[in-house]
């Protein structure tokens, strides 16, 4: 009985270091072999978050060959922040679901908690293709053509929702500028308050200059569209001459609360896992999507759908997010009244 055991003990030894050797061995590629990747986009098609989340997964496609398939789901709503509770709260934490959301899911965290209930730190950013100023687009033949026309003279603003950007930085301007607009959400996306600037519905809609660049560039081109203000940190290098936000309010404790809210661009439009993700599997992610950028084929694909490239990798989009969460208490206080 004594030999028995001792056999049966070695046995498992033996069979514990063969496992233990093969999972050494084997690369972090291989989890997802026959496995299908999903990219989970937040707003309708059509728009940049849609057009950063397929180019994502067309080059996940060639990065990462083991897996099966690598698919875009949309699932619009709320702007965005349906589909960042579902991710946060639901998705497989193992890699396989990824996702392009809002870049303001902090601010919305921190300014409404009843909504925002996820804690970004928590989340794994695994890289942005581009950082995304928000540009203030009005129409040609707007009644409010120049930042001081919009002090003086009523704007109608288009937007999604009041968790949406495209509510909370006119609503910013308003507050804090003094800018005379008239907010008018329900729009389901950019394609629809496109059209309504078109038919003269609206006069001014705020949205991704990423995205303007893509759908409008006709228009933009001819003037019948232009963009008066753009929300960031610093102006987009195709919006050289267009002031920030900031720059068009004199308060100082007005610009700060307005870097706040623009922080977010500097995530932009980025890859992120949900919580749990093992450490391992997120740093083979990282380096998936830092190979990716750099890419010419992606390069090409890009400049093909005229996407700007301006990569970050994800260790430093995390800290972009991560100092969005560390606000001070007062900021954010001021960036509620002001979306009130």
């Amino acid at each position: 009985m004594k030999r028995i055991a001792a056999i049966s003990f070695a046995c498992a030894v033996g069979a514990l270091s063969v496992g233990d050797a093969l999972a050494q061995g084997a690369s972090p590629a291989d989890f997802y072999k026959d496995k299908t990747i999903r990219v989970l986009v937040g707003h309708p098609p059509g728009g940049s978050y849609d057009f950063y989340a397929r180019l994502a997964a067309d080059m996940l496609r060639v990065h990462i060959p083991e897996a099966k398939a690598v698919i875009v789901e949309n699932k619009p709503g709320g702007g965005g922040l349906v589909a960042t509770s579902w991710f946060y709260a639901q998705a497989p934490r193992d890699g396989t679901e990824l996702a392009v959301l809002p870049e303001t899911i902090g601010n919305t965290q921190l300014m409404e908690p009843a909504v925002g209930k996820w804690n970004v730190v928590n989340l794994a950013y695994i890289g942005s293709f581009s950082a995304v100023n928000t540009a203030f687009m009005r129409r040609r033949n707007s009644p409010s053509k120049t930042i001081e026309d919009m002090k003086t003279k009523e704007t109608i603003v288009g937007c999604t929702g009041t968790n949406a950007q495209s509510y909370q930085y006119p609503a910013l301007l308003k507050a804090l500028g003094g800018f005379k607009f008239k907010m008018i959400c329900g729009y389901p996306g950019a394609n629809e308050y496109s059209i309504a600037l078109e038919r003269g519905e609206i006069d001014l809609v705020s949205s991704a200059w990423n995205s303007w660049r893509v759908t409008h560039k006709r228009q933009i081109a001819d003037g019948d569209l232009v963009a008066v203000v753009q929300a960031g940190l610093k102006r987009n290098h195709e919006l050289a001459d267009v002031p920030l936000m900031q720059e068009v309010v004199d308060d100082p404790q007005a610009r700060k609360v307005i870097d706040f809210a623009s922080a977010g661009a500097m995530i932009g439009r980025a890859l992120v896992a949900p919580p749990g993700l093992p450490a391992e599997r997120l740093a083979y992610l990282r380096s998936v999507f830092d190979k990716m950028v750099a890419d010419p084929a992606m390069i090409e694909m890009a400049a093909q759908r005229n996407l700007e490239l301006d990569p970050a990798p994800g260790s430093v989009v995390q800290g972009y997010s991560d100092a969005i969460a560390a606000t001070p208490p007062d900021i954010v206080s001021q960036a509620v009244s002001a979306f009130r």
